[in-house]
C-alpha cells in the first residue's frame, strides 16, 4: 500500500503541472522544495526515495543535525529557508546548498567570509518583504535593487533571484498582489547591470498559494504541509 506521504507528493506534482499548464509554462521550469521541519529522518527518506533530492529547513540547528544523518547520502542537499542570525553563518556554510533569506550586507559579509574560509560559494535569494507587513522579515522592493548592487563585494555568493512569504490570507487578489510585486521587481533587476547574479529564480509560494504564485513566475515553491501534513508541536 502506497504511503500517504508518496499520495501527497503525486498530488502536489500533479497541481504544479496544472498550474504550468494554464499559465503556458512547462512544469520542468518549476522546482518543488519540500520544507522538512520537524520531520523525522525516516519521512525525510521515504520523501528522497520518492525523488525528492533538496529539503527546506527553517532552524539552522536542525538542519545541522539531519545533514549529519544523511551524511552518507551526498546527492541529498539541505535549503535553509529561515531568517538567519549571523552567528550561525558558520553552519550554514558547512552544510547549505541554497540560503533563501539574505537580507542584509552584514549577513552577506559574515556568510561571505564563513564560505571563503570553506572554499566554497554557496547559491542564495534575496528575501522580499513583498506585504509590507512589519512581522515579516526581508527588504523593502525598493530597497532590492541598491542591496543586489552591494551584493557584488561578495564574491562567495551566487545570487540566483528573489525570495518571499506572500500575505497569509484567503484573499486571492492580496495573495495576488505580493507575487506580481516581485514579478515586477524580477523585471526590473534583470534590467540592472549594477545588480550582482542573475534573477531567473523567484521563490514564492507555500503549501496554500503555490498554484497561484506559479502563475506568477514561481520557479521554486517551498511546500511542507501538503506533502507530509501538520507540523509535529514542539513540546
Amino acid at each position: 500500500m502506497e504511503d500517504p506521504l508518496q499520495t501527497n507528493l503525486k498530488h502536489v506534482r500533479g497541481r504544479i503541472a496544472s498550474a504550468c499548464a494554464r499559465s503556458g509554462r512547462d512544469p520542468g521550469s518549476v522546482r518543488l522544495l519540500p520544507v522538512s521541519k520537524t520531520v523525522p529522518p525516516e519521512r525525510i527518506r521515504l520523501a528522497y526515495q520518492s525523488g525528492c533530492r533538496m529539503f527546506g529547513e527553517n532552524k539552522v540547528q536542525e538542519a545541522a543535525e539531519k545533514a549529519a544523518v544523511f551524511a552518507d547520502t551526498p546527492d541529498l542537499t539541505w535549503a535553509i529557508i529561515g531568517h538567519l542570525q549571523t552567528n550561525k553563518a558558520k553552519v550554514v556554510a558547512e552544510i547549505a546548498a541554497e540560503f533563501h533569506a539574505l537580507d542584509s550586507l552584514k549577513l552577506a559579509e559574515a556568510l561571505d567570509r564563513r564560505l571563503q574560509t570553506e572554499g566554497r560559494s554557496l547559491d542564495v535569494f534575496i528575501q522580499v518583504n513583498s506585504s509590507g507587513e512589519e512581522s515579516k522579515f526581508g527588504l523593502s522592493p525598493e530597497e532590492v535593487p541598491g542591496f543586489a548592487s552591494a551584493l557584488r563585494n561578495y564574491h562567495a555568493l551566487r545570487v540566483r533571484g528573489l525570495m518571499t512569504l506572500a500575505v497569509f490570507s484567503d484573499d486571492r487578489e492580496q495573495v495576488a498582489g505580493c507575487f506580481d510585486r516581485m514579478r515586477t521587481l524580477q523585471e526590473r533587476l534583470r534590467d540592472c547591470d549594477r545588480a550582482a547574479g542573475s534573477y531567473h529564480e523567484l521563490s514564492m509560494g507555500m503549501s496554500g498559494d503555490y498554484e497561484l504564485a506559479i502563475e506568477y513566475g514561481a520557479t521554486v515553491v517551498r511546500v511542507g504541509t501538503a506533502i507530509f501534513g501538520s507540523r509535529r508541536l514542539s513540546a
